[in-house]
């Protein structure tokens, strides 16, 4: 099956969307896979030559973030947020797109709040060489990896609101 074909499969997005959720997707994939081959290595060698790997913990938390970042984008594309929908039977489809359009800007801004603070911090720990406890990796660059996923994000979801709001003819709520 050729790749186009797969996405078209798999991915409900279109155009640059499909390829930013794939690409991301895949760039998580294989954190975690590298995460499992790292994790079973440390156990192998912690028990069977009494050894661990050196910044392993390190690393796996760094993974961890990798991964985190790498997939809020994609899950706002794809709309899997937690959404409560209490009051969506009562109010009016206007009023709850009305109240979507406020909550996605809102968010969005936080987003964008977020990556602003986190280039602040990225360029302080760039300038006093910081780096990572055990295997001296410099923290900055992390933080920037984190800034940029986060005004993605925020990207993701200004569009995702308009096309949800303006696009899409379906009611909000399902």
């Amino acid at each position: 099956m050729k790749l186009n074909a797969w996405l078209a499969t798999h991915y409900d997005e279109t155009g640059v969307a499909k390829w930013l959720s794939f690409t991301l997707e895949c760039f998580a994939g294989a954190t975690l896979f590298a995460l499992m081959v790292l994790t079973c290595a440390d156990v192998i060698g912690r028990y069977f030559f009494n050894n661990s790997i050196n910044g392993a913990t390190e690393l796996t938390e760094l993974a961890i973030a990798i991964m985190i970042f790498a997939e809020m984008p994609v899950i706002t594309l794809k709309g899997g947020h937690v959404v409560v929908d209490i009051l969506d039977r009562v109010l009016g489809n206007k009023l709850i797109k009305a109240f979507t359009l406020v909550s996605y800007l809102l968010i969005s801004f936080a987003f964008y709040a977020l990556a602003e603070r986190m280039l602040v911090q990225a360029g302080r720990a760039l300038r006093r060489e910081e780096v990572t406890e055990y295997l001296a990796l410099p923290v900055g660059h992390i933080i920037e990896y984190i800034a940029t996923m986060s005004y993605l994000t925020a990207a993701v979801l200004v569009l995702f609101g308009i096309r949800r709001l303006f696009i899409t003819s379906q009611p909000i709520s399902k």
